[in-house]
């Protein structure tokens, strides 16, 4: 729960009149009073109902006697307005929580003190299912001043409370707010009400956001970056300093009338210049075939071996290194429609909107700890991704957002958790679509029976814990292919497996088998070891298995299978 503490000044009956209208565009609507200092007051009802305007007088004189008994004695700015608003995935509170929850809050502030019959006068007014609006006049009994001191604090302090009584989203406060409150600025509700009176689901703001990170994530440095955001259609417009140089930019929409210009910073903390600057400069460049002797490497699987090394680091780095992570990979998610299939575009490009939400916060990220990541994004545009690709690349990031999902509900950043939610939901869909015909292909290679039973035995060796589960899901098949093609290229498919498995954590997949398939296939595609080096893998006891499947490989796989089974 959110509160809004304001001093309107000395207008009782503007602020009333306000609260029980129809406001701008129609917003408000059975409007009423849920609670008050005496059962027995007026209650206007809506600004048409019959009766309302005198109704209206006679609660503003109400509330307003004791103002009148006091005399010059009364405060400057005698009303008091506080506004709480619920989450939005709240549940809908009934209007006596809302009286209870007023009841509390001015308690806590000191205008209205449970047990004292000379606080304060006081009305709470419900216009939404989702707020209230309490109105209090600061005069009490006695003709003083209430002792409403540092009241905002008080009254989130209270709230704090008041969520977890309820079963409420909690909302992060004191000195972890800074780390959990998104970094994404919210719409205004003038913007809100003129994106619907336009027809549109999203506002000014959050349009120009989302087309500004399209563009970031494909731009190479800051003259490609406002190239895209042109070709986007946007009117970009730059300042430069007396010297040259550039010093910020803005944007506007093409089609929103005159134009209304944000600059980055208004848009999200991590969109102003200098922290674009910061991570057009931290991309490491992936190795070509001319400089590594080898075939360069595809960026969709460095992209998917960094994303899952990214719940490591959500455990063991501090902030900056964790902000920087998530920053380039929700970057990387906001590139994907444009890679994906169409039928695949809508839900990628909810799920990069709703990460935005759920991993960004007001922590500065330290963009050198995933260079890795932003380089293999460079690279994607110079290589787009197969089905098989693309599909491998999701596996890792549902695996990521979950992490990021836990992480916020371990800190109780509820809003963050909701978001990570909905993103969960569009990247499981988008998954769903395209991995399925994957799989199909490469069940297609099924292997010989002696090799499929060859790579059961490695499989009950190297995970023991998820062997039988990994045996009756549908992408077995898939697997045993897989491990089949990376022996061909001459891994040694034990070995292999162990690497998959140690890339991460299983548990919270919902196929371990198709992990294991995107990882493995991954793995395969590297250059092989060679005979010394399988032979040292023999020796090395390292490389042996546990009990519980942990570092090695069981050392009687320590010779290549062949494609029929019998050792080479």
């Amino acid at each position: 729960m959110i509160a809004n503490i304001v001093k309107p000044g000395n207008h009782t009956y503007g602020v009333l009149a306000y609260l029980f209208d129809k406001g701008r565009a129609n917003e408000h609507t059975d409007q009423h009073i849920v609670a008050s200092w005496d059962d027995f007051i007026p209650d206007p009802g809506p600004s048409d109902s019959p009766g309302h305007k005198q109704r209206l007088g006679q609660l503003t004189q109400a509330l307003d006697l004791r103002v009148k008994q006091a005399g010059d004695k009364a405060p400057e700015g005698h009303v008091w307005h506080c506004s709480i608003r619920a989450a939005p995935q709240d549940r809908i509170l009934t209007d006596a929580e809302w009286a209870t929850i007023t009841r509390r809050v001015l308690h806590a502030t000191g205008i209205a003190p449970d047990g004292d019959p000379d606080g304060c006068r006081w009305v709470a007014v419900r216009h939404a299912e989702d707020h209230i609006h309490i109105v209090a006049t600061k005069v009490r009994g006695d003709l003083r001043p209430p002792r409403n001191w540092n009241d905002y604090h008080r009254a989130m302090t209270e709230l704090t409370a008041i969520e977890e009584d309820f079963g409420l989203t909690r909302v992060v406060r004191g000195p972890q707010a800074a780390a959990g409150t998104s970094a994404v600025k919210r719409s205004t509700r003038a913007e809100e009400e003129k994106a619907k009176r336009q027809g549109h689901d999203k506002t000014a703001r959050e349009r120009l956001r989302h087309t500004v990170r399209t563009a970031l994530s494909h731009a190479k440095d800051l003259d490609e970056f406002f190239n895209l955001l042109a070709d986007a259609g946007l009117q970009v417009e730059t300042r430069t300093l007396p010297s040259g140089d550039l010093q910020g930019y803005k944007v506007a929409l093409p089609d929103d009338g005159p134009p209304i210009w944000f600059s980055g910073s208004s848009l999200a903390n991590d969109l102003s210049l200098p922290q674009i600057r910061q991570r057009l400069a931290a991309a490491e460049a992936l190795p070509t075939a001319a400089s590594s002797g080898r075939h360069r490497p595809s960026p969709w699987h460095v992209a998917t071996a960094a994303a899952e090394r990214i719940p490591h680091h959500l455990a063991h780095t501090d902030d900056g290194a964790v902000q920087a992570h998530l920053t380039v990979f929700g970057e990387v998610l906001y590139t994907l429609p444009a890679h994906a299939p169409a039928s695949l575009q809508a839900d990628l490009d909810r799920a990069a909107m709703a990460f935005e939400h759920a991993a960004h916060t007001r922590a500065r990220a330290d963009h050198q700890h995933a260079r890795a990541l932003r380089g293999a994004l460079k690279a994607m545009r110079y290589q787009p991704a197969d089905h098989t690709g693309l599909a491998m690349f999701l596996d890792a990031a549902i695996l990521v957002v979950l992490a990021v999902q836990r992480r916020n509900t371990l800190h109780h950043h509820d809003r963050q958790v909701a978001a990570a939610r909905q993103a969960l939901t569009h990247l499981q869909a988008a998954y769903d679509l395209i991995a399925p015909a994957s799989l199909a292909a490469l069940a297609g290679r099924y292997p010989p029976d002696s090799t499929v039973h060859q790579y059961t035995r490695a499989l009950h060796e190297v995970l023991p814990r998820h062997a039988e589960q990994i045996l009756t899901e549908n992408a077995w098949p898939a697997l045993t292919a897989t491990l089949a093609a990376a022996e061909a290229a001459g891994h040694n498919p034990a070995t292999v497996l162990q690497q998959a498995a140690q890339r991460g954590p299983l548990d919270d997949a919902r196929s371990a088998s198709e992990v294991l398939v995107w990882r493995v296939q991954r793995l395969g595609d590297r250059h092989a070891p060679g005979p010394g080096a399988r032979a040292a893998q023999g020796r090395d006891p390292r490389t042996r298995p546990t009990s519980q499947g942990g570092i090695g490989t069981p050392a009687v796989y320590a010779p290549s299978l062949s494609r029929t089974g019998r050792s080479r």
